[in-house]
């Protein structure tokens, strides 16, 4: 399966639909709105403007989409969700359009903006959704012809497992699965020799991210023993970090902590870990925010980037900027960018963290940390979508290693795009060695269990403050 294909599809229809609305709303609007104004027949014309106007305004609703996601995981649509997602997103296109575009155009009264404005939004909202649910509707019925099947990985090796792999086998409507082995959890217990001959045994569970990226595994089921119900918190601090959709057989549900939903009502009763702390409008909305934010930053900052850059070049030798790998969502990696405030080849000798009277920073990288004006590249991350603004702060995997020893919590910060600044950035500042880096931890652990909007706001603030003050650590 190719999911750019699948999205390039749902691309092309929402780019064609929108097409037609605009088309046929210009046709409208001079047939019943300008011809009743002007008492005449008024000759359609499909000059410059009509072309342009054909060209720009679905590339915006293409665009409008994609912010709201509804491009995102392709292959696990629900339609009623999906449509449910349309009309919002539609309602908030069509407004911004009146204000743009519409609200200049030609009327006969108050009344006739009322008018023009539904008829957009019912032309828009009704094309969009049958594409989409032709689409979705074509995409879920090959899943259950088991045309396109998701790489699942079974975490336990007996009884229990063993009983889950029979019933979704035996499903008339595949859900999707297609498993391609099993691991172990307790080698006390061992595994099933009979569950060993129907499906492929990959070893222990210790060993897990090796086995998923090796399996290519989009999805892993949680079936274990009652026995083994000591090593949930363990299976989950490990899984939180991977990209696998994680799920859950029902009756472990009362030792779940977090957000949960049922992944099917009608078929196999499993239970979806969610592995964000977000919901979807809130996604949008510190997405669309963090969009806004990067990209004003990065035009009116400029000459701030500039008079940075010289005194960089000017006072030590080396790159203006310094670039690292970082792991950020899902533990994914990604290139962090900074203005470089140590001398060039500070870590020859390896990792290490920075502390107060470090001989590494240069005399203008104290300023750029204590203003944390070092850190104003990353708005490029942000743009680019591997950074947010309001997000714990993205570590390198060798002191992530040494953390999740001391506090295997920390993997739930992997749940959300790491940011510039944080709650532990705030109250904390720079950690000095792991120790502090668990105690930060604490307060970005804190920011997950109350993250909202106006928290982001008060962050923020308290960022800005810090900056103009000069009280970085």
């Amino acid at each position: 399966m190719n999911r750019r294909i699948e999205i390039a599809k749902y691309v092309v229809a929402d780019y064609v639909c929108s097409a037609i609305t605009w088309a046929a709303f210009w046709i409208f609007r001079k047939q019943f709105i300008e011809s009743k104004k002007f008492g005449i027949h008024v000759a359609l014309t499909f000059d410059f403007r009509f072309v342009v106007a054909l060209l720009v305004i679905p590339s915006f609703w293409v665009f409008l989409h994609f912010l709201s996601g509804l491009y995102a995981n392709v292959y696990r649509k629900s339609r009623i969700g999906e449509i449910r997602q349309l009309f919002i997103t539609d309602v908030v296109g069509v407004v911004i359009l009146f204000f743009t575009i519409l609200l200049k155009n030609v009327i006969i009264d108050y009344k006739t903006y009322y008018f023009s404005i539904s008829v957009l939004f019912c032309m828009q909202f009704i094309l969009s959704s049958l594409a989409h649910f032709l689409l979705t509707t074509a995409t879920n019925r090959k899943i259950h012809n088991r045309e396109i099947g998701f790489n699942t990985i079974l975490i336990g090796s007996n009884a229990r497992a063993m009983q889950l792999y029979d019933d979704m086998e035996s499903q008339k409507a595949s859900s999707g699965n297609k498993f391609v082995g099993f691991v172990h959890i307790d080698s006390g217990n061992g595994f099933s020799s009979e569950l060993g001959k129907k499906l492929k045994h990959l070893g222990e569970f210790e060993n897990i991210h090796d086995v998923i990226i090796k399996e290519k595994a989009e999805e892993v089921i949680i079936a274990i023993e009652s026995s083994e119900h000591k090593y949930i918190e363990s299976i989950l601090n490990k899984l939180s970090d991977t990209e696998t959709v994680i799920k859950i057989i029902p009756d472990m549900y009362d030792i779940l902590t977090g957000s949960v939903k049922f992944s099917s009502m009608i078929e196999a009763p499993l239970i979806v870990v969610s592995k964000t702390v977000l919901e979807p409008k809130q996604v949008i909305l510190k997405r669309a925010f963090d969009m806004v934010v990067s990209l004003s930053c990065l035009v009116i900052l400029c000459p701030v980037y500039l008079i940075i850059s010289l005194i960089i070049k000017l006072t030590s030798q080396g790159p203006i900027f310094y670039s690292q790998e970082r792991i950020g969502l899902h533990g994914s990696p990604f290139t962090i960018y900074k203005f470089r405030s140590m001398y060039d080849g500070a870590e020859k000798s390896g990792p290490a963290l920075s502390s107060k009277d470090d001989s590494r920073i240069t005399k203008f990288g104290k300023f750029l940390r204590k203003t944390r004006m070092d850190e104003l590249p990353q708005f490029l991350n942000v743009l680019i979508g591997t950074m947010s603004i309001v997000g714990p702060r993205p570590e390198r995997r060798f002191f992530i290693e040494q953390i999740i020893q001391k506090d295997p919590q920390y993997t739930y910060l992997h749940k959300i795009k790491p940011g510039i600044t944080s709650w532990g950035q705030v109250k904390y500042g720079y950690a000095e060695n792991v120790e502090q880096m668990v105690r930060r931890m604490k307060y970005d652990i804190l920011y997950l269990e109350n993250i909202s909007f106006l928290l982001d706001m008060r962050i923020i603030i308290y960022t800005v403050l810090i900056v103009f003050q000069g009280r970085g650590k």
